[in-house]
């Protein structure tokens, strides 16, 4: 028998690709378990503690350390400097460049749940506001006044999204 193939589910068998994909399809589900703790954390700006206050940069950055594990900062990467104005404009994406030193980026129209979405909340401006696909249309994010929640990805805000990325390979994640 090649080493490419298990055995399982009474004696079928299935390709060790197709079980690849079966453990992959795991990982959505991770990080929406992981999200939804954060669920009624008040909102707080530039924080990052469940239960205590995070912004939606705070809320990514818990959630990566819940599924990935220590954030990938250091010396030289650290928490890009941002401020609450929606309406800054600029060269850099600079919230865009941290996610791509950390996760893939991915085509909108591919993105699926657990994914994480940057919105452009004026257009020019650059994006400044993120969330975590939760399925069936809704997102999880931390909003001023409300804290984090889960709601329905509207049309006001689906025309926001201005980029989407994938969090590290499940296999990188610890258990």
């Amino acid at each position: 028998m090649s080493d490419d193939v298990s055995k399982g589910n009474g004696g079928r068998q299935r390709n060790a690709q197709q079980c690849a994909r079966a453990k992959a399809n795991t990982a959505p589900a991770r990080i929406i378990k992981a999200t939804r703790r954060w669920i009624g954390t008040p909102y707080h700006d530039q924080a990052s503690v469940r239960g205590v206050g995070c912004d939606c940069l705070g809320l990514l950055r818990g959630v990566w350390r819940d599924v990935v594990g220590p954030e990938p900062l250091d010396d030289t990467r650290s928490v890009p400097p941002y401020s609450r104005d929606w309406g800054e404009m600029g060269p850099t994406e600079v919230l865009a460049e941290a996610a791509r030193a950390a996760m893939a980026e991915i085509p909108i129209a591919n993105t699926r749940t657990g994914d994480v979405i940057l919105f452009r909340m004026r257009a020019g401006a650059i994006a400044k506001h993120c969330g975590i696909l939760s399925g069936n249309n809704r997102f999880i994010h931390a909003y001023e006044r409300t804290g984090v929640i889960e709601e329905l990805l509207t049309v006001s805000w689906q025309r926001r999204v201005a980029f989407a990325f994938r969090f590290p390979d499940s296999a990188k994640r610890k258990t």
